[in-house]
């Protein structure tokens, strides 16, 4: 179903996070066919040219708010859980949300969405610096991973002016407070 939609990188992409996805499923207590089959299609929209998926997201009903519109490397997150349930026919609603919210994340993510959030950027074909950090928290808690992943994205957005999607920063500020909760300062 991907390998069609998919250039060889990102299609090797796609393997690499399904791979990861599954070891952290197994980790972690979730099922690993689930994680592989999310992992597999986290990106099958992220290749269409810009306009095709413009105009796929408004057939669907997909409505951008000033951020989404201005943030195209959110629209595949989008636009790939919508596609896979009306084109597709997967119906799994956890498959759909770990598909939807693999970019961005969110404030509440159920742990298939967490795992995959977590392996598209600890994949065994992310090479930037700080990735096996990541890697090494990602083995101990997903949540320690997803923080300093986000803290990750957000300096990196704001390095460059980009804008920051509101999830991203309901994400981390739960994600902050989670990790109050449990008596952590984050300062260790």
């Amino acid at each position: 179903m991907i390998r069609p939609m998919l250039a060889d990188k990102r299609y090797h992409h796609s393997l690499c996070v399904a791979k990861e996805a599954v070891r952290l499923a197994k980790r972690f207590g979730e099922d690993p066919e689930k994680a592989e089959l999310a992992g597999l299609l986290h990106d099958i929209t992220k290749e269409l040219p810009t306009e095709k998926q413009l105009k796929m997201m408004e057939s669907f009903g997909i409505i951008l708010t000033d951020v989404e519109r201005r943030s195209r490397k959110v629209w595949h997150a989008m636009l790939g859980a919508v596609y896979l349930e009306r084109e597709c026919g997967v119906t799994d609603p956890e498959i759909l949300g770990a598909v939807r919210w693999h970019t961005t994340g969110k404030a509440g993510m159920t742990l298939l969405e967490k795992i995959i959030f977590t392996a598209d950027f600890v994949s065994e074909d992310r090479d930037y610096k700080g990735v096996e950090k990541l890697r090494r928290l990602a083995e101990k808690n997903l949540e320690d991973a997803m923080r300093e992943g986000t803290s990750f994205t957000l300096a990196e957005l704001a390095s460059h002016c980009e804008l920051i999607h509101p999830d991203t920063l309901t994400l981390y500020n739960s994600l902050l407070l989670e990790r109050e909760a449990a008596g952590k300062t984050g300062k260790e």
